[in-house]
């Protein structure tokens, strides 16, 4: 893959990124478009996810704009039982000041890209239904409405559906 010189570098997130990574996400939780977590998350909680990640060998990727992290996105285990090693749900989350530039387009298509090389044959994405921007980037990159689960989330008062996208990736 041809990266353009201005583009930020794909690369393996390390334990130095989680700051940035907590911020950005952190960044996305007043909006109530993006996640249902609904209070910050610190460095120290998102250790054990990143040491989580790394022991049953589902990257963390950021993109590094020049020493500063404008995305990230990780795959996320489905279940821990044998049967679903292949599949995993992929998270990606791009920072305010780095959005409309194709950043999750771009980490999104790499992980398809690299999902075999994980032994992945299988990618989930779980979006909320009123996130059409992600629902048409999900859906522009081959990924399929697999599942509605109404009125599961509460967000503000408001109960909000869930939809799951999937794509197989072999």
């Amino acid at each position: 893959m041809t990266e353009r010189v201005d583009a930020p570098l794909l690369r393996a997130a390390t334990p130095e990124d989680l700051p940035a990574i907590a911020a950005i996400y952190n960044a996305t939780i007043p909006g109530r478009m993006v996640t249902a977590e609904l209070q910050p998350v610190t460095v120290e909680s998102r250790r054990a996810w990143f040491d989580a990640h790394q022991a049953v060998n589902r990257p963390i990727w950021v993109l590094d704009d020049a020493g500063v992290i404008a995305a990230w996105l990780s795959f996320d285990q489905f279940s821990p039982r044998a049967a679903y090693d292949g599949t995993a749900m992929i998270a990606v989350y791009v920072a305010e000041s780095h959005r409309r530039r194709n950043l999750a387009r771009r980490l999104v298509t790499t992980a398809i890209e690299q999902a075999p090389s994980l032994g992945l044959h299988t990618l989930l994405g779980y979006i909320f239904a009123h996130n059409e921007p992600s629902l048409r980037l999900f859906e522009k990159l081959g990924f399929a409405r697999w599942g509605h689960y109404p009125r599961v989330a509460v967000l503000d008062g408001i109960e909000r559906d869930l939809i799951v996208v999937g794509r197989r990736v072999l």
